[in-house]
């Protein structure tokens, strides 16, 4: 492996892990995912500890995470007694995972509570508990919106055969438009 090749994979995990935080893990497991991601072969724990400088139980509970999230499988080589982990290499299947977890974890809660407490605002009489049944009823249209959006993504429909390509497709495209603040020098 060239110098370039390793700085380019240290910059890309460095930043995979301070985008951990938005997916809903500890940049410690994302650095673990990014690195797995960025590799061509799968490898084992002390690999992961020696590369990432982390400790048995950082890689240990990294990868328990990552495996309960659906984004790490983990086998052991016949006559091997080294256990190797692999990323999920679908970047679709990465983004269904985290939206799923994430849905469960976030919008699902959300809306179940908002379930029971719309309608005991609704029993009250006063402005304040009119006013407070409004804004959660406008919290409930814009999660239903975008529950019923990922809904759509997570079963595999219309969103996810078409959108989740446009739109990374879109991203490509923008990202090899001259910036604004490019044009203006």
């Amino acid at each position: 492996m060239t110098n370039v090749t390793q700085d380019v994979r240290d910059d890309f995990v460095r930043l995979w892990g301070s985008l951990g935080t938005f997916w809903g893990v500890s940049p410690t497991t994302a650095r673990v995912f990014g690195w797995l991601f960025s590799r061509s072969e799968g490898a084992d724990a002390e690999e992961m500890m020696t590369a990432l400088d982390l400790s048995r139980g950082a890689v240990s509970m990294s990868c328990k995470e990552l495996r309960d999230w659906g984004l790490l499988t983990s086998e052991r080589p016949p006559g091997s007694r080294r256990t190797l982990y692999s990323s999920e290499r679908d970047l679709e299947k990465v983004v269904r995972h985290v939206v799923q977890i994430r849905k469960q974890r976030e919008w699902d809660p959300i809306l179940e509570n908002l379930e029971a407490w719309l309608p005991r605002l609704e029993s009250e009489s006063g402005d304040d508990a009119e006013f407070l049944a409004e804004r959660l009823k406008a919290v409930e249209q814009l999660v239903e919106l975008a529950d019923s959006m990922v809904e759509r993504l997570l079963k595999g429909g219309t969103v996810t055969n078409f959108g989740l390509k446009v739109l990374v497709g879109g991203a490509a495209r923008r990202s090899k438009k001259p910036r604004t603040s490019d044009k203006a020098s």
